[in-house]
């Protein structure tokens, strides 16, 4: 047992000026810094803060001391070294911190969900404290992987305007040799319920789907989604998203992002240069050329908006998704569905986005974090060996021609693939919805591209009693399932994907359509019409449904038109204007709550988005709008 000890060796690298004219933290920083063991002698060199999810505890051969919360940021630490080693031979001095992340996989049906969507506000305000708590910072690096930790770093990151940042996307599971992929395994219990499956079988199955120990899902799920459209923005450099977790080329990202990071600083970049109103419009359009998540529909607007750019609103998404083709074939959308890493080797975002300029979509004159334009970016990509090795090695090790897996815009329409979201009004959505229409089973779709469907309403008021029933066979071909109270005031907007997964993986549910106020995982696919606004608790007219009411749903895929209304009831038939004006005259159900055990610190959440503009808006909290809301209440009150 010691009270002293003798202290780092030698003298902080002091002058004059800096005694008389810097604050006290600057100089007790340094006095940190070789507390904490750095050379004195290597103190003065740029400061670059690297932020991170890192989750759980390695040991050095890395097998687990303390769990992480999910494989997407168990080996994310990993790149953090590899970054920091890289600026330190660079001369910088790079520090480390930590927000980790929470798991959407493991909160599906917990009350955790309701804390799911909120958490990455939350983590975004923390983000940026961390940035602005290290004064002396030159840069920032961010890393992430999953669905909200890496929008809340794009978020915090987009509000560094005057900071030279870049984004290290967390990399991609790989698929297990046998067995099945982190999206269907979510529908065991309901699989198991109808015979479908055996306990060994979902035993097995369950213990191999997560084939390697670090990485975001297999599938084009949310997590996948934002690291397409984090390089796509021009925030994490060419070819770095999806990369498969612990591998070489994995590693190598993080090298080369502490370098760009310094040579932004060089050229006198900083992430206003990066994000501009092209850049979010590329990232739209690439969101819609890979089927992404409907999620993005959320993170696209609150980074634009932390970037203090338009927020896109439902017309900009409907008008680019009538644009722009899908040309990705992968999981869920199909038609084979490929997984994350296939879509990796066949060169991803930069191979997408060469396509794209050819068909005049994007605009190349955007400026990406590696400090060259992005057509300077493309022209390196489509002659590079990376390209044509990685390409090769896909057909080589799964026998997969690249170019099924990312066509160009013909071959895509050859092959059955639709544009990608569309946005059903209707008298039970009048201020709009969303469905990844290109993931309705085309089984079901008429022959004209569309797909129609009426049926009666089944009514239920928590995502519990929704998939109680679907495991109790009392949901039924034809049916039409509305979930309410599942929205921001109900339950945070909880994502709601054991119930799409049943839906999906149950022979029968292809032929049952969801509303619901809720939002859907990227991996959801089927008749799923979701983000009904206004939701149950705010008046919306989804929460006036009952039992047994005649829903009437047409999307087309082609057109990207679609409407959701309500058109009967008691054996009665009319039209959408009259089940308007019946629904005008109901009461809302009796049974409207919210859930009873939502968190008070959802609640407030939910309160300040609704005055920040909504779903709509990108669920932000937008500062001007809260502070004049209660100063209006205030001034109020003094009345």
């Amino acid at each position: 047992m010691r009270t002293h000890a003798v202290g780092p060796a030698g003298k902080l690298p002091l002058t004059a000026d800096m005694l008389l004219n810097q604050p006290s933290g600057n100089i007790f920083g340094l006095s940190l810094n070789v507390g904490m063991g750095w050379p004195a002698s290597q103190l003065l060199g740029p400061e670059v803060l690297i932020l991170s999810t890192h989750g759980g505890l390695r040991a050095e051969d890395g097998t687990p001391v303390a769990l992480g919360f999910h494989t997407g940021h168990w080996e994310v630490g990993l790149l953090v070294g590899e970054a920091a080693r890289e600026l330190k031979a660079l001369g910088a001095v790079p520090f480390s911190g930590t927000v980790t992340d929470p798991c959407d996989g493991r909160t599906q049906g917990t009350t955790g969900m309701f804390d799911s969507l909120p958490y990455r506000n939350d983590a975004a305000i923390v983000f940026r404290r961390l940035i602005r708590s290290l004064p002396t910072r030159k840069g920032v690096v961010g890393i992430a992987t999953c669905d909200k930790g890496l929008p809340a770093m794009m978020m915090a990151l987009a509000a560094s305007h005057d900071l030279p940042t870049v984004l290290v996307p967390g990399g991609v599971t790989l698929l297990p040799d046998e067995g099945e992929d982190a999206g269907k395994i979510q529908s065991l219990g309901a699989r198991f319920a109808h015979d479908q499956i055996t306990m060994d079988y979902a035993a097995e199955v369950g213990c191999r789907t997560c084939a390697s120990p670090g990485g975001g899902c297999q599938f084009l799920g949310t997590a996948a989604t934002s690291q397409v459209v984090a390089e796509a923005l021009g925030l994490a450099l060419p070819h770095t998203a999806l990369a498969p977790s612990g591998q070489p080329v994995w590693l190598d990202a993080a090298k080369r992002s502490a370098k760009a990071v310094l040579r932004q600083l060089e050229l006198g970049l900083r992430t206003r240069n990066i994000l501009t109103e092209a850049s979010l419009r590329n990232a739209m359009v690439v969101h819609a050329a890979f089927g992404g998540s409907t999620n993005l529909l959320l993170h696209i607007p609150a980074i634009a908006h932390a970037a203090k750019l338009p927020r896109p609103a439902a017309a900009d998404w409907a008008r680019i998704n009538r644009q722009v083709p899908r040309l990705v074939d992968a999981l869920p959308n199909g038609p084979k569905g490929f997984a994350t890493v296939q879509v990796f080797l066949a060169g991803a975002v930069p191979e997408v986005m060469l396509h794209l300029r050819a068909a005049g979509l994007i605009d190349g004159q955007a400026i990406t974090v590696s400090g060259e334009k992005l057509d300077a970016c493309l022209d390196w990509w489509k002659e590079s060996r990376r390209r044509h090795e990685l390409r090769a090695a896909l057909q080589k090790i799964d026998g997969i021609d690249p170019d099924d897996v990312i066509m160009s815009p013909g071959r895509a329409k050859s092959r059955g693939l639709t544009p990608t979201v569309c946005f059903p009004v209707g008298n039970l959505t009048p201020d709009g919805s969303v469905i990844k229409s290109t993931a309705i089973d085309p089984s079901v779709v008429d022959k004209d591209g569309v797909y129609r469907k009426r049926g009666p309403a089944k009514v239920f008021v928590s995502e519990k009693a929704a998939i109680r029933s679907i495991k109790n066979h009392e949901v039924r071909e034809g049916d039409v399932m509305a979930l309410i109270c599942a929205g921001p005031m109900g339950s945070g907007m909880q994502e709601i994907y054991q119930v799409t997964a049943a839906l999906k993986h149950l022979p029968f549910g292809k032929h049952v359509a969801l509303l619901t106020d809720a939002r859907f995982s990227g991996v959801s696919t089927g008749a799923c019409i979701g983000h009904v606004s206004p939701e149950a608790l705010a008046g919306g007219a989804i929460g006036k449904l009952r039992d047994g009411d005649l829903i009437e749903i047409v999307i087309d895929r082609e057109k990207l038109e679609g409407s959701a209304n309500f058109i009967g009831e008691n054996g009665e038939v009319f039209d959408a204007e009259e089940g308007a004006r019946r629904l005008a005259l109901r009461s809302p159900r009796a049974d409207l709550a919210p859930d009873p055990q939502l968190p008070d610190d959802t609640r407030l959440w939910a309160a300040l988005i609704q005055r920040s503009g909504g779903v709509w808006a990108g669920c932000v909290y937008d500062v001007e709008a809260i502070v004049e809301a209660v100063a209006a209440h205030g001034e109020a009150r003094e009345k």
